[in-house]
């Protein structure tokens, strides 16, 4: 497990899988783990070497002693210490869901640094994506058939309706994945102990994003950007996804069907397929 330097001198941790080409991974959450990524679906072994960075008070690397430095826009910094650790001119970036926004931070900061950026059912703040609580709900309907919609349905539109208990959250679990198995209740379960709480509610504190700069800063972007939307994402609807590129100059939108806010989990032969020929 490398380990390297913050500019503020905080410990950060990387964990590496994989032979060829690095890429370099930023997990959501916020604010969560890297082992959450398992081997994504896959794509350690099908030719690309997995970096997933464990941000900041997260994982194997060390707390902050600023916690304001937990902010989205702050964390930049980090990603550009993982890039020099590396020793990489160029990296192939990915970020999934509020890593996605980190990523994109870091991609219109030093848009020279990176040659193709990889957004999995991103978040889009960052670039001024919003989603409304109809997105949500539209999405979710596509689930009506599943023994547990009922129940899951009515706490999402408690939360939609911001009167949710922690009840309701817990019930809408099921929407977080394309089949809500075995498999996606341990890695539900899972998510408790990986994520710093703490630090989340700093991630996206005011400041961290000013959309309208970021825009014309990733107007100079030259590298490529693939976004990839799940069929049954409610956190990240596939139009607001499809919404978001418009802020990427060469971008492609893929849909995968049948997945949900974990694609390599609902739908992994699909994944590695998608991001492997995007990467080539």
């Amino acid at each position: 497990m490398p380990t390297f330097h913050a500019p503020d001198g905080t410990v950060l941790a990387c964990h590496v899988s994989g032979d060829g080409p690095p890429l370099i991974c930023l997990p959501g959450g916020p604010m969560r783990a890297s082992a959450y990524f398992g081997d994504l679906g896959g794509l350690a072994a099908a030719g690309h070497r997995v970096v997933g960075l464990d941000l900041r008070g997260t994982g194997a690397s060390a707390a902050a002693t600023d916690p304001a430095s937990y902010r989205c826009d702050r964390q930049v910094d980090d990603v550009e210490a993982l890039r020099l650790h590396l020793g990489l001119d160029r990296m192939r970036l990915l970020g999934h869901s509020a890593g996605a926004e980190l990523a994109t931070l870091y991609t219109a900061r030093y848009p020279k640094r990176v040659s193709d950026l990889v957004l999995v059912t991103p978040a889009s703040q960052a670039v001024g994506g919003r989603v409304t609580a109809e997105d949500r709900l539209e999405i979710a309907r596509l689930r009506r058939e599943e023994e547990w919609f009922p129940a899951a349905f009515d706490a999402l539109k408690a939360i939609t309706e911001n009167r949710a208990t922690d009840a309701d959250w817990e019930a809408v679990a099921p929407f977080t994945h394309g089949r809500w198995d075995a498999a996606a209740r341990a890695h539900r379960a899972a998510g408790a102990d990986q994520r710093n709480r703490e630090a989340a509610a700093v991630y996206d504190a005011e400041g961290a994003f000013t959309p309208a700069a970021t825009r014309e800063a990733l107007a100079g972007f030259e590298g490529r950007t693939l976004l990839l939307a799940a069929e049954f994402d409610v956190a990240a609807p596939p139009r607001t996804v499809a919404a978001a590129a418009e802020a990427f100059p060469h971008a492609e939108t893929v849909v995968l069907p049948g997945a949900g806010h974990f694609p390599w989990h609902d739908a992994p032969e699909e994944f590695v397929r998608a991001v492997t020929g995007f990467l080539g």
